[in-house]
């Protein structure tokens, strides 16, 4: 029995998975890397992640959908166990042109949910991109880079609540969808503003409107962002409104004194950010969409090449987390 057949026999079998109760470890499988060993096998505690929840932010394998196109990937990804995939873009470089519909019809083929999607979102373009997530039944939308545009340095504070608002106004037409609209952070979010002096996650938490505007914490970029602008503690922001938090990103990173941000980008389970004791804390774990990004990992030398392969190990280490 494959991983994939294994995965969809729980899920239909066991509501307690969905909930975050302890499973029976997946079943070995077989993939372009071989036969794996099964997952290992952790005595006592809950599952912090369901198996049946685990997803994958396609920017991670982004060399492997653009040499080899979204139907292999899509077919390796269920192998490996992935449910869930993120969209960055539509695009599959030169394997040529595709449709969100026949992107759809590859989901389907593979037994995969799209959970969101990062593309660049203004109020010329939301229409468009709501209609595509229509299609490919994304529950989420979202963008990957700052709302404010730019990752360079900190910026006033009417440059954030100007794109604040413009962010409500296509919330309020998502909502209208059925879809909801998400922020995704990196470690300039976590800075001040020049002439204020406020964090601007603080502008984006109070400025949001809490029904039609959500966020998804990228954990990494959160770590990198109390590293260089301390004062803070991630996990307090979900704790303090979980709903609001319908997607995260499960980014593990290295410690490295000589780094700037304090740490390096790595496949999840050998970095030093405790995932045990951060998804520990939230009450409702398994009721959000734990995605599994690794913005290196087509390039980090333990694996040149394959960031098929960093989501293969990526994929075991999150679905043997434990509570």
């Amino acid at each position: 029995m494959s991983r994939r057949t294994m995965l969809k026999a729980l899920a239909a079998s066991s509501v307690a998975v969905g909930l975050g109760a302890a499973a029976a470890p997946a079943a070995s499988a077989t993939s372009a890397f071989g036969a794996k060993a099964a997952l290992p096998t952790v005595s006592g505690g809950k599952r912090l992640v369901p198996i049946n929840r685990i997803g994958i932010q396609l920017y991670t394998v982004r060399d492997k959908v653009s040499s080899l196109g979204f139907r292999a990937v899509f077919e390796e990804l269920a192998n490996i166990g992935y449910s869930e995939v993120e969209f960055a873009g539509y695009t599959q470089g030169q394997v040529g042109a595709i449709t969100p519909t026949e992107i759809r019809q590859l989901l389907d083929d593979n037994g995969l949910r799209g959970v969101g999607a990062h593309v660049t979102l203004n109020p010329g373009n939301i229409d468009q991109q709501l209609e595509i997530a229509q299609i490919l039944g994304l529950p989420h939308l979202g963008q990957g880079g700052p709302i404010a545009g730019g990752y360079g340095g900190p910026l006033p504070k009417e440059q954030w609540t100007t794109a604040i608002a413009t962010w409500n106004e296509m919330g309020a037409k998502a909502k209208a969808e059925g879809i909801k609209l998400y922020a995704h952070n990196h470690a300039q979010e976590w800075n001040f503003t020049t002439d204020t002096n406020e964090r601007v996650y603080d502008l984006l938490w109070d400025g949001f409107d809490r029904e039609s505007v959500f966020f998804q914490m990228d954990i990494y970029w959160a770590h990198v962002g109390k590293h260089l602008y301390p004062g803070f503690e991630p996990i307090d922001y979900i704790k303090r409104d979980p709903r609001r938090f319908p997607l995260v990103h499960l980014k593990d990173g290295k410690l490295n004194p000589n780094s700037a941000n304090g740490y390096d980008i790595i496949e999840f389970g050998a970095g030093d950010i405790n995932y045990t004791a951060f998804l520990s804390e939230l009450r409702d774990r398994g009721q959000r969409f734990g995605i599994y990004e690794q913005d290196n990992a087509s390039t980090v030398p333990i694996n040149p090449g394959n960031s098929l392969a960093n989501a293969d190990r990526s994929y075991d280490a999150i679905a043997a987390l434990r509570g």
